[in-house]
């Protein structure tokens, strides 16, 4: 089956908001479908899977295998962690870390190089690897499964398992392709459960934790349908959201993308109108379902929030993605921090304990827009959330886990002197012509800055702003992802065991492990 689809939706662009940060991802280019224009339901995208890692089992077996392994070597402890909290970077290479670093530093009028990220400081760390069953290089969605579900799909994926090609409505509603993640393992023990992001609530991470679906745009009806799919019988992610386990059993959701759950016809709280063709509002209903529910939608109604009150929250704080940090107005939108300091006062009355993932979204944008300065700064509100979550948690019970989902293609290279600014330009190398280049560049992106010759142009009053756009050696639209391993930092409870190389789809079987969830091992029993 062929399906011609409107431009727009093959770039990405499916109804958000005209202003602000904009979607960028192109299901038409990760599919690999981008020359021909159009897409098939039939084959795999175009990439190859290989038929046994369609089956879930064998990444469940992969994972029990590098438990195991690590299992083998002396236990400091059998401690068990009462909370976990998963914080991800999106987007967020080692050369975003290190970069994000330096910036930090210079920003207290030093070198740079010389200073630590919060989580930087935790006792373990580790890599993990990011290739999905069908994809060298990841996105969003099928990364999503790997760390929240324990299980690698097929790029665009969300919850279904590598069996399960692109657009495919039939095959994302058979039981045997449908996954379950380590929320809904934490809700099965008793556990209060819930998110925070600053992209939207049908984001492809965030999604992660509750969708099941064959295409990450399915977020609202009208997505779907736009796809040439029956909204009726391939649910939308917003919907399953509100009414599906274990969306429906979420005590927090914090993010934006409040069109999503609107109809056409309805204005939002921020002035944008709904994208919803079927008039159903799904706030309502989620409110209905929520007795002691609360909505809010800016930083003064969260933070006046009584969360003993509220049996659960839900925070839309844009109409789609949420602004960057540097861009947004701080009376209106609540930094990472205030989402992730209410959200565990709100779970941590659960005296059973609680699983919450926090996502710092925007790291990836600031990539894909080659705009660095945005990337480096969202990295250091995300540090910060994580520093607060450390210092508001005990160490004793609360797992935390960072890492990413994914690289990007920026490079800190030359020959740079101690202290230069990791924004601008590398003062001491040039090119081979005698023009300096910059500190940061990426693979690909918009700007080469060449002549009409096709030399480089100097970058003098160029670089240095926040927002400047860094070079890039492929044109491209945005930048792109890339392939390489990912850090794992972690502290806590059998914090011990996020260590050496694992596959990305083991992150959620050792937390279920530390935290006595799910159906595989288990620190209590061990």
């Amino acid at each position: 089956m062929q399906l011609l689809l409107p431009i727009l939706v093959l770039l990405g662009f499916s109804g958000l908001a005209l202003s602000g940060v904009q979607e960028v991802h192109n299901v038409f280019e990760l599919t690999g479908q981008k020359a021909s224009r159009e897409f098939s339901t039939d084959v795999a995208n175009g990439k190859y899977t290989p038929p046994e890692e369609m089956n879930p089992q064998f990444w469940y077996d992969l994972a029990d295998e590098e438990i195991t392994k690590r299992l083998l070597q002396p236990q400091p402890n059998s401690v068990k962690a009462k909370n976990v909290i998963m914080f991800l970077g999106d987007g967020m290479p080692l050369a975003t870390v290190t970069a994000a670093r330096i910036l930090k530093g210079q920003r207290q009028n030093k070198t740079g190089e010389e200073s630590s990220l919060s989580f930087e400081r935790f006792p373990y760390s580790g890599l993990s690897r990011t290739y999905c069953a069908n994809a060298q290089v990841p996105d969003s969605a099928c990364t999503a499964t790997s760390y929240l579900c324990g299980v690698k799909t097929n790029i665009i994926n969300i919850g279904v398992s590598a069996a399960v090609n692109f657009n495919n409505c039939t095959a994302s509603q058979d039981p045997a392709n449908r996954l379950t993640s380590i929320a809904e393992w934490s809700q099965n023990a008793g556990k209060s459960t819930g998110f925070v992001t600053t992209t939207t609530l049908t984001h492809a991470s965030p999604s992660g934790a509750y969708a099941k679906t064959a295409n990450r745009m399915w977020q609202s009806d009208t997505d779907v349908t736009s796809y040439g799919v029956d909204a009726k019988t391939c649910i939308d992610m917003a919907t399953q959201l509100v009414t599906q386990t274990p969306g429906k059993n979420f005590e927090v959701m914090f993010g934006g993308g409040m069109g999503k759950f609107l109809p056409k016809t309805i204005k939002d709280s921020h002035g944008k109108a709904g994208e919803r063709s079927d008039g159903v509002n799904l706030l309502s209903r989620w409110q209905g379902l929520h007795d002691k529910g609360v909505m809010v939608t800016n930083r003064k109604q969260l933070l006046n929030l009584n969360v003993s009150s509220a049996s659960s929250i839900i925070g839309v704080f844009q109409s789609g993605l949420m602004k960057f940090h540097m861009d947004a107005d701080a009376t209106y939108q609540p930094t990472l921090s205030e989402l992730t300091e209410v959200a565990i006062k709100k779970l941590s009355h659960n005296e059973k304990g609680y699983f919450v993932f926090i996502e710092g979204g925007l790291i990836d944008y600031g990539n894909h827009y080659t705009q660095a300065g945005y990337a480096l700064d969202e990295a250091l509100e995300f540090e910060k959330a994580i520093q607060l979550a450390r210092d508001m948690t005990d160490i004793e019970d609360t797992l935390i886990v960072v890492t990413a989902d994914h690289g990007h293609a920026i490079s800190i290279a030359g020959y740079p002197g101690r202290g230069t600014p990791i924004l601008g330009l590398n003062h001491h190398d040039t090119d081979i012509n005698g023009v300096k280049y910059s500190v940061l560049n990426y693979a690909a992106g918009p700007n080469q800055y060449l002549d009409e010759t096709g030399q480089r142009i100097p970058l003098d009053n160029i670089l240095g702003p926040d927002n400047a756009i860094s070079p890039s050696y492929i044109a491209k639209e945005i930048g792109v992802h890339s392939g390489e391993d990912v850090g794992i930092w972690a502290s806590g409870p059998q914090s011990h065991l996020f260590t050496g190389t694992m596959q990305q789809s083991t992150i959620p079987h050792l937390m279920a492990y530390a935290s006595c969830v799910g159906s595989g091992k288990k620190v209590c029993t061990n």
